[in-house]
């Protein structure tokens, strides 16, 4: 069997991997942030689209909203005549767009609950010394929310790369699309696959590893 051509191949796919898992990983816990400080808020308009968006999300395959954004949406014609289209029609970006949304759902969800068990007391210091809502908002609860929920981010990051692997159900060429393209071409099974796995189990490693060093350096204070 050519290892060298096997490899090749397998490095060409790895950066699309780290690139849409990372890309996801930013923007989907971004767009998390807002999708749970949204999902606790008192107005009914910006609570149930919320709760409506994390169940309809969860609740469904995300291999299902993949083939949704890029086989469904270039059947209308009004999305092929927009100025989207120029994304849409791309399947990275439409990789993309899954796996942040997805994230957004799951990572809100996590947040939420993160943000509920800040300790009220810290809320009331900082209207004790005459913080807005929104300041104590951005200054005490989020902050301390991300900093409690890091160890279930690590987790759901990991869960975003394994999710990952299915983009090459529509024509991305990350690892696994790599993996099965030189898998139809050669009749091979196991090598592919094997090698494919050893990659993921890296970048899982490496993940779990970055997220325990930001854990440590920002929870140091309590180590003192």
């Amino acid at each position: 069997m050519d290892w060298e051509r096997l490899i090749l191949n397998l490095l060409e796919g790895f950066p699309i991997t780290v690139l849409l898992v990372v890309t996801s990983a930013v923007a989907g816990n971004a767009l998390a942030v807002l999708v749970a400080l949204a999902r606790m808020s008192e107005r009914g308009w910006f609570r149930f689209p919320a709760i409506g968006f994390i169940t309809l999300i969860r609740g469904t395959p995300l291999i299902v909203q993949m083939f949704l954004i890029y086989y469904g949406l270039g059947q209308f014609r009004e999305v092929r005549q927009s100025i989207f289209w120029v994304v849409l029609k791309d399947p990275l970006w439409c990789a993309f767009l899954a796996l942040s949304i997805s994230t957004a759902a799951y990572s809100g969800e996590v947040l939420r609950g993160a943000i509920a068990n800040v300790p009220r007391g810290l809320v009331e210091a900082g209207k004790s010394v005459g913080l807005g809502k929104w300041q104590i908002r951005l200054t005490i609860v989020l902050p301390l929310a991300i900093r409690q929920s890091l160890p279930v981010l690590a987790n759901e990051t990991v869960l975003l790369l394994k999710a990952s692997a299915i983009v090459f159900t529509i024509t991305v060429h990350d690892i696994m699309g790599e993996a099965n393209i030189f898998r139809a071409q050669t009749f091979r099974i196991y090598e592919p696959l094997l090698s494919a796995a050893v990659l993921y189990l890296a970048l899982t490693f490496t993940i779990r590893r970055s997220f325990a060093v930001a854990e440590t350096r920002l929870n140091r204070w309590r180590l003192r």
